[in-house]
């Protein structure tokens, strides 16, 4: 079967090898129908951040067929059409339980990686796996996209305001303007918020946002990024800001733009030094997230939502690749050409 393999900074390659099979009594063999590029892929692909050579592409976004599952999985068989989310909880350890399967307590490899591939081996699938009603074949290409974001960046996007406390009537901020954060404007207005203000430097962020729920823009960074931030909102502060980027400036700016008692949910892979703790204790911030509670949200409400239309999350998925033109994917996102890039597996 194919499978991307990072190679080196700034090439992805294709190779042939075994596919996989099952393991361990609680494994799913997934086909995978469509898979996809995420913003934290490109750390390593840039260059910023240490990933040996020739060695698993991190991909962790699917949508598929089960193929095959181990003597203790019960809730998939063979033929169903399911989402594969990048976390694996189990549905009963404390952490599942209280809603934070993101950080499952009953295994240490919690994550997903190696999805871009024509088939993936879904480890711990009883629990974590979302069954989605009926075949591929019945859904529209923006219907898959839009199932496809509940593998993660619309969980995660969620999690962000989920976390930062967003009620009906705030106003909240959003730092980044990637797939993640875009989602995450689209669960602020889920959540209620009234004004949602946005950080755009770019043309069809900034108007896919306003789509979703954006209303207003701030391109500006740095101090007159928070001058303008805090203007928008009477110089009080934001009630929940959502930070969806990871780096430190966006993390060192959300921290400054919340009103006093704000919660800043973090959600944005941390890519930061040490982080000054005085100025959100002098404000009464407090700074929350971590992983998204995939399946949790996905099963509450994130499918139901996509399935009825409420939403069109799959909106952030602007250019299809197939698995072949893996390196295009990666360097049309580094290059800021797509929003975020679709990688067709199959049909």
């Amino acid at each position: 079967m194919k499978k991307a393999i990072f190679e080196k900074v700034g090439q992805m390659k294709i190779e042939d090898i075994q596919k996989p099979t099952v393991q361990a009594p609680d494994d799913v063999i997934i086909k995978v129908i469509r898979a996809c590029v995420c913003g934290s892929d490109l750390w390593a692909y840039r260059g910023l951040e240490d990933k040996k050579e020739n060695s698993e592409n991190s991909g962790h976004e699917a949508i598929g067929i089960v193929e095959a599952v181990g003597d203790e999985i019960t809730t998939v068989k063979p033929g169903d059409f399911v989402i594969a989310p990048f976390t694996h909880g189990c549905g009963h350890c404390p952490a599942c339980l209280a809603g934070f399967d993101g950080d499952c307590q009953s295994h240490t490899d919690n994550f997903s990686n190696g999805n871009q591939a024509e088939y993936v081996r879904f480890q711990h699938g009883q629990w974590a796996l979302i069954k989605v009603p009926g075949q591929p074949s019945d859904y529209s290409e923006g219907m898959l996209k839009s199932l496809l974001t509940l593998a993660d960046v619309m969980a995660t996007g969620f999690h962000a305001a989920r976390v930062s406390n967003v009620k009906a009537g705030d106003t909240v901020v959003v730092m980044g303007d990637g797939a993640v954060g875009l989602c995450g404007i689209i669960a602020a207005k889920m959540l209620g918020a009234k004004k949602i203000i946005s950080t755009s430097r770019h043309e069809d962020r900034r108007l896919l946002a306003e789509k979703f729920g954006a209303t207003d823009n701030v391109a500006v960074r740095g101090d007159e990024g928070i001058k303008e931030i805090l203007r928008l909102t009477n110089n009080s502060g934001a009630d929940a800001v959502l930070e969806c980027v990871g780096t430190e400036l966006s993390t060192e700016t959300a921290l400054k733009v919340g009103r006093p008692g704000a919660v800043v949910g973090r959600v944005g892979l941390p890519h930061t030094g040490k982080m000054d703790v005085s100025t959100p204790f002098g404000n009464n911030i407090s700074l929350a997230g971590g992983p998204a509670s995939v399946s949790t949200y996905d099963k509450e409400l994130l499918l139901k939502a996509v399935l009825d239309g409420e939403i069109n999350p799959g909106l952030v998925f602007t250019k299809s690749f197939d698995l072949d033109h893996i390196n295009d994917a990666y360097k049309a996102m580094t290059d800021r050409k797509v929003i975020k890039s679709l990688i067709v597996v199959s049909d």
